[in-house]
């Protein structure tokens, strides 16, 4: 049964939530500030986190800053981040931090569930004996070794920090160096969400997966802009 932390001071919503998840098989704790749902984390290490946006006192940025760095594996934890506006800014700034994605309110709770299932599929592992069998465990570009059993990312020996979703994106990326990919057919190959229209968030985490693994973000050498179409990944590296 997964087990789902939700960090929202909107009791009436967590009660709602609450018995919805549970009734779709999920086991679901709740804290009502930011400060106690870090706690909870730490002490309850859930599958994925469900993060309000709008708090009082520790709001849900700082929640997940703090949370991306606490100690492993707690700072690995999927966040789905809440916004009660739906402001692009905040998107941003909530991908930026290392969510992994969002949703605004109001909304389905059926649209959640879907979101949360397709978040939990991303972070387990082994994805498929088939997939499993067909491909090796290491990728190797270079000084950039990526390893899919064991999700680290290693740039010249030292590793990359990226949140489980951006690690995700670069495998697809690598899976395909070479080939041209638009945005839509980046997310399906990581069987995310569809991209809204004029939805942005791919190009914010290539930003963070750039800054992760590239020399210079100004001049990326790994990930390259195929301006009007999409992104490739190089075939050769340093």
């Amino acid at each position: 049964m997964p087990h789902l932390l939700l960090i929202d001071d909107d009791l009436r919503l967590a009660n709602m939530l609450g018995d919805y998840l549970r009734a779709q098989g999920f086991e679901l704790s709740h804290a009502a500030e930011g400060a106690t749902g870090l706690v909870n984390a730490q002490a309850l290490k859930p599958d994925l986190l469900i993060l309000d946006l709008m708090m009082p006192g520790m709001d849900g940025l700082e929640v997940c800053r703090r949370l991306r760095a606490l100690p492993e594996p707690v700072c690995h934890t999927p966040v789905l981040m809440l916004t009660a506006k739906g402001d692009p800014l905040e998107r941003v700034v909530g991908l930026e931090l290392g969510a992994d994605d969002y949703m605004a309110k109001p909304f389905e709770p059926r649209e959640l569930l879907a979101r949360i299932k397709a978040m939990l599929r991303r972070q387990a592992m082994p994805r498929g004996e088939e997939a499993s069998a067909a491909a090796s465990t290491q990728l190797v570009f270079g000084s950039l070794e990526i390893d899919r059993d064991a999700r680290v990312v290693k740039v010249k020996g030292e590793a990359a920090e990226l949140t489980s979703y951006q690690f995700d994106l670069l495998v697809a990326l690598a899976e395909r160096a070479g080939r041209v990919l638009t945005r839509e057919q980046i997310m399906e190959a990581v069987r995310g969400r569809e991209l809204e229209a004029f939805d942005r968030s791919i190009d914010v985490h290539m930003g963070r997966i750039r800054a992760a693994i590239e020399a210079d973000v100004k001049e990326p050498k790994r990930i390259l802009t195929v301006r009007g179409v999409g992104y490739v990944f190089a075939k050769q590296q340093d």
